[in-house]
């Protein structure tokens, strides 16, 4: 699923192991490095694996920057990939780094750990539900922020949201995509998952249905809630639908962890996870007897992150 997992001989332990790149997608090259750390992590965090021995850094400089926007630009990058590392217990160790027409970056996250540190995403069963730990609409976020600068795009939009509005949600999503699941995944543990992965480029529903082929019950999931950073369904339904956001399947960037949990143990889950980051997490569905298929019922209920604008606070 999102991690490889081999066992390693005469040992007892087995080696967890993932990688990922991708292009920049927000304008400010440190929280780029973050978001890509904390993206590689995810694939960790999503089997359960809270701790990364080391990393490995995967950088492409781009062709067409002159010398000085380099020299800015790329230290910038790798500053914030090393920093958000450090913030999650482990040290970039090495890697690689190319020259090609595009900016890329991101890296390998490995861990040695015991056979009872990994959740296998496999173990769902009826009555189970699914919980979500971060918000949907990233990918909204980021392009409504390029299309202030659109006129053609931003005619489009300006009459369900305002410049403060798009700013406010573009912020809110670096912050979230720059946030490490290594809490989640740690609950994960206390709280008895049966499995779980992170949602990224395939959508809440790409990834939800990837998670159901995966099980060995024959279970489904079924999704009724969806919460979206603010005032992003209003944006995507006035772009008419491009970003199939009510549909599940709008790419998200360092998404939150989706979470098969025992049905008693889910809110517990979600306040604890929400005490000790000061972030919400959210029952989004259930498990029940199936075809190991995901789908979003017809009229999903929206939940607007956060609920209500507080002046001077970004959540």
């Amino acid at each position: 699923m999102d991690a490889s997992v081999t066992p390693l001989p005469h040992s007892g332990l087995c080696l967890c192991q993932t990688t990922d790149f991708f292009y920049p997608l927000v304008d400010d090259p440190y929280m780029q490095g973050k978001i890509a750390c904390a993206n590689v992590l995810s694939d960790l965090y999503a089997m359960g694996v809270t701790n990364c021995d080391n990393m490995l850094m995967l950088v492409g400089i781009s062709s067409k920057l002159t010398d000085k926007e380099r020299d800015v630009v790329i230290p910038l990058i790798m500053r914030g990939f090393k920093d958000l590392a450090v913030d999650a217990g482990t040290n970039v160790t090495g890697g690689q780094t190319v020259i090609n027409p595009w900016i890329t970056i991101g890296g390998v996250a490995t861990s040695v750990s015991q056979p009872t540190d990994v959740i296998m995403p496999e173990n769902s069963v009826p009555g189970d539900v699914l919980v979500l730990t971060k918000p949907l609409g990233t990918q909204v976020a980021v392009n409504a922020h390029q299309w202030l600068d659109i006129p053609e795009r931003w005619n489009r939009i300006k009459l369900v949201v305002s410049e403060d509005d798009i700013r406010k949600a573009y912020d809110r999503a670096m912050d979230s995509m720059a946030r490490l699941n290594k809490t989640a995944a740690r609950l994960m543990h206390k709280y008895n998952a049966h499995g779980a992965t992170d949602v990224t480029g395939f959508g809440i529903l790409g990834h939800a249905q990837n998670l159901a082929k995966n099980q060995r019950g024959e279970v489904s999931f079924v999704i009724h809630n969806l919460p979206v950073l603010a005032k992003m369904t209003a944006v995507a339904k006035a772009c008419g639908n491009m970003f199939q956001l009510l549909q599940g399947f709008s790419a998200e960037t360092s998404g939150g962890l989706l979470i098969c949990l025992p049905r008693e143990q889910a809110a517990a889950y979600c306040k604890d996870i929400e005490r000790q980051e000061g972030y919400q997490a959210w029952i989004i569905g259930i498990v029940e007897r199936g075809d190991r298929t995901a789908r979003i019922i017809d009229k999903p209920r929206i939940i607007e992150v956060p609920g209500k604008d507080r002046d001077g606070e970004l959540w």
